[in-house]
């Protein structure tokens, strides 16, 4: 079995990623296997430059081929934010309910035609020799005024899609991991990852 690390301490992230990927014959290891591994600084621009600089770095650290994602919510009336300032929309400390708050606030006054929003997210592979892949997946919603639902993390309450009458959080995992923008993203990922694991 091929080890590789998945990039991140973020528990939500981790159970999604392990789902997704289920299938490829991976064990998978995350940051807190490696508690004295510095913290990646996402300075980028992009979903894509923090993924790519964050699977980069780590890789280097560990010596292993590693999987990161960058991912947010980019709401339309807000010229496109939180985007990548989405984990810490609220402040560098802040958790999912301060994000959410604060979204509701800034959200309030919009009415329901300009709400629309989406999930993006960019996944990137990196080996330490420095050689990356990457795909990115959206889904597409809009924002409604007060949280729905107890499942998933993040903006998830607030994400409604209107083709399910549901929000984000309100779905089962498995559909979830169907739609959701870090799924899509993970599915055009998985033929390409073969090939770059078993690459020499």
């Amino acid at each position: 079995m091929t080890e590789v690390l998945l990039a991140t301490r973020n528990k939500g992230k981790v159970k999604e990623f392990q789902s997704l990927l289920d299938g490829l014959g991976l064990t998978f290891r995350t940051l807190d296997d490696f508690p004295n591994t510095a913290e990646v600084r996402e300075d980028g621009t992009s979903f894509e430059a923090n993924a790519i600089k964050k699977a980069s770095e780590y890789s280097k650290a560990t010596g292993m081929i590693a999987i990161a994602d960058d991912s947010g919510l980019v709401v339309d009336a807000l010229d496109g934010g939180p985007g990548v300032y989405s984990s810490r929309y609220a402040g560098d400390a802040a958790d999912d309910d301060d994000n959410n708050e604060k979204l509701i606030l800034a959200m309030k006054g919009f009415p329901k035609g300009r709400r629309g929003a989406a999930f993006v997210c960019v996944v990137a592979a990196a080996r330490p020799d420095g050689s990356t892949i990457t795909s990115e997946g959206r889904c597409e919603g809009e924002i409604i005024s007060s949280k729905k639902g107890g499942g998933g993390f993040g903006y998830d309450p607030l994400f409604y899609i209107p083709g399910f009458g549901c929000t984000m959080a309100e779905l089962a995992s498995d559909k979830k991991n169907e739609i959701s923008h870090r799924g899509k993203a993970v599915k055009k990922f998985k033929d390409r990852f073969l090939d770059f694991s078993g690459s020499p």
